[in-house]
């Protein structure tokens, strides 16, 4: 099917273009949400005519998203989260719970806008992409931890995966002769 996009779709075209899509795509995205019109003479006309309040109304949503962006951009949320000592968690971070976490800050942002292709699995620090507007496209860091001092440790660049970060020990400097007696005989039977 071909369709007039409305605005501008990422992988697909600028406003004004007449693009050849799926009909699936066209039926149950595209023309539902007023993102494209059919193409045919009449959609044509009143794109023609329409088109000067589309490109003001893509202009203010624009320059809307940017303002957020300069807000918002490059800044970093902590997320405690119980997890196990590996760092595996014990459940995950979604765009859903990227959404509440953006929220309690003060910041709307819908769970469409938030490009997270799986959930967060691990602790750490996590770069997370927020589509303001088709233009505007900022990162977001989140520090995922297993408490609110870890987190502080993690933005300092440590790895808490580690048994020196979870039990507080070296490993570069444990010997062998620390667990078992150089002295000892191999055999438990000579001794009896």
């Amino acid at each position: 099917m071909e369709v007039i996009l409305l605005e501008r779709i990422s992988k697909l075209g600028q406003m004004g273009e007449t693009v050849k899509v799926r009909d699936g795509f066209a039926r149950n995205y595209l023309l539902p949400l007023g993102k494209a019109l059919r193409a045919n003479a009449a959609n044509k006309a009143r794109f023609e005519s329409e088109r000067a309040t589309l490109e003001a109304r893509n202009l203010e949503r624009k320059s809307e998203a940017q303002k957020v962006a300069d807000v918002l951009g490059g800044k970093s949320f902590i997320v405690v989260r119980s997890a196990g000592e590996t760092g595996q968690l014990y459940g995950s971070v979604a765009a859903r719970d990227v959404v509440e976490i953006l929220a309690a800050e003060g910041f709307n942002i819908g769970r469409n806008q938030v490009h997270l292709n799986t959930p967060i699995k691990a602790i750490g620090v996590h770069k997370i992409e927020l589509q303001l507007h088709a233009e505007v496209e900022i990162h977001v860091n989140l520090n995922v931890a297993r408490s609110a001092d870890e987190a502080e440790r993690q933005a300092k660049g440590e790895t808490l995966t580690s048994v020196d970060a979870i039990y507080g020990v070296d490993e570069d400097a444990l010997r062998a002769e620390d667990f078992f007696d150089p002295d000892a005989d191999g055999n438990a039977e000579d001794e009896a």
